[in-house]
């Protein structure tokens, strides 16, 4: 299967396969966070707003298998601060993979997609949150030298902000 898996940049014109792909990977949380706390998530994942503007201020890549599309993932420049990352931190948001496609190294590839990214545009840093439900994101992180820096409490669970320094 890995040889029919196709990688590339994506952009607006995949906004409709990006929205659902995000919905469909990230479902599987809605058992795992109470209700009122899914409707959080789960609004993020809906509003159309917000996604038009993460993809217009990222570099996505994509991994797509017969021109379906089985995994995402979003890097944010560094000059983009929010609440959990800080200026001068490029940052990772939304990997997801379809749940059929995992196990195939896909969020792993698309991980190392965006460090080489952050490398080539003389990033320093790739931060990026992630949660205690989290597993298999926890692990390819770790794996590619990801280190915890802070916890919070996020959507009523633990979460984690890792930062990779590229120097």
């Amino acid at each position: 299967m890995k040889t029919e898996l196709a990688y590339r940049k994506a952009d607006l014109s995949d906004f409709d396969n990006l929205k659902s792909l995000g919905k469909e990977s990230y479902s599987e949380f809605s058992k795992v966070l109470t209700k009122e706390n899914w409707s959080k998530m789960n609004a993020a994942l809906q509003s159309d707003k917000g996604l038009i503007h993460l993809i217009q201020q990222s570099t996505v890549y994509v991994c797509e298998m017969k021109s379906d599309l089985v995994g995402m993932i979003y890097l944010v420049p560094s000059g983009n601060p929010t609440e959990l990352f800080q200026e001068n931190w490029s940052y990772i948001r939304f990997l997801g993979v379809q749940k059929k496609f995992r196990g195939n190294g896909i969020g792993k590839k698309l991980t190392e997609l965006c460090i080489e990214h952050a490398k080539e545009n003389n990033e320093t840093y790739v931060a990026l949150h992630t949660s205690e439900f989290m597993n298999a994101a926890r692990a390819i992180y770790e794996k590619r030298g990801f280190k915890k820096t802070k916890e919070i409490q996020y959507l009523g669970k633990r979460y984690w902000i890792y930062l990779l320094d590229l120097n």
